[in-house]
């Protein structure tokens, strides 16, 4: 029986989520808490359509094009992520697009690994190897794209960066990646170092509590840390706390407010309803942006602003 060629496989794919309304991103405005990255910026007259960074976390870079269907050098790097998607309006092609940011890059001391079109990078098998943003907020259209990847060294620091850029309808997309190496922060604090900051200062921030953005669900890898405080509260029967939650600046003031009481209330019925501490030892509060500890401006600064902190009363 003969096989259908992947050409009219894919095409009825890109033909639906060209079609339906969630896939396509019809907006005037940036996502809510997006910013450019610093000494990059925008092609003008895009918005970001998608944005997300990790103060640690896993990218790939292909700093070569594929042979024979294959990476010829794929670099898995680890450290800070940021992805930020971008749309233009109709008009400008993906080579003056993708040019705009490999300039733009060159001018903050980026060193091309890697500048390709489509069949040149390896075609359908080396887009199916770049990492992208879901649709909406990004379209990678695999039998039209070019990329690029460049390294810098910024101190002892090593930096890369990579553009997809592609096409959805008439609009140009692009995703924008950059990678700065480093190990992993130790963000454990165990039940010793919270009762030490609690004895020294009356307060101790913890930030290996996750929660699922801007919600107050609490992710499964903060059990470790939650169990830390209940083994501090079981081992000080006595020790009654406050768990008071904190967010950055984005987003209104009555938001962030609600938010943060929230997020400690969750927090506080996690160790009554997993390790059985008694619920009038824990009482909570949330101050939202009102007690920053670093500055909002920016993202280095945020993430230490969102946490949760334990009060001795």
């Amino acid at each position: 029986m003969p096989q259908t060629p992947l050409r009219f496989v894919l095409a009825p794919i890109a033909l639906l989520f060209t079609l339906h309304p969630h896939a396509t991103y019809a907006q005037g405005r940036d996502v809510a808490g997006a910013h450019d990255y610093p000494g990059i910026g925008r092609f003008a007259g895009s918005v970001v359509t998608g944005y997300q960074v990790k103060t640690f976390d896993a990218a790939r870079v292909q700093a070569a094009p594929f042979k024979d269907g294959k990476p010829t050098d794929a670099r898995r790097l680890e450290g800070k992520v940021t992805r930020i998607g971008y749309r233009t309006k109709p008009g400008p092609s993906i080579l003056e697009v993708s040019r705009n940011f490999e300039t733009q890059l060159a001018k903050a001391g980026f060193e091309t690994l890697l500048a390709c079109d489509t069949d040149e990078c390896g075609g359908i098998p080396f887009s199916e190897q770049i990492d992208v943003l879901p649709v909406p907020q990004m379209w990678l259209d695999g039998f039209n794209f070019r990329y690029f990847a460049g390294h810098k060294k910024d101190g002892n620091a090593d930096i890369y960066a990579s553009v997809a850029t592609s096409k959805n309808n008439d609009d140009i997309t692009v995703q924008l990646v950059v990678a700065v190496v480093g190990a992993m922060e130790n963000k454990m604090i165990d039940a010793a170092a919270m009762a030490k900051g609690l004895g020294d200062k009356g307060h101790i921030a913890l930030y290996g509590i996750y929660f699922d953005t801007d919600k107050a669900t609490i992710k499964p890898e903060s059990a470790p840390t939650l169990a830390e405080m209940a083994k501090l509260l079981n081992g000080q029967p006595s020790l009654n706390v406050f768990i008071v939650g904190h967010t950055d600046n984005q987003g209104s003031y009555d938001h962030n407010m609600t938010l943060s009481r929230q997020r400690a209330e969750a927090v506080a019925a996690a160790l009554v309803r997993s390790y059985k501490i008694a619920r009038p030892r824990l009482r909570t509060a949330g101050l939202g942006f009102l007690a920053p500890v670093g500055s909002n401006a920016s993202e280095e600064g945020r993430a230490l602003n969102r946490r949760v902190e334990l009060v001795e009363p």
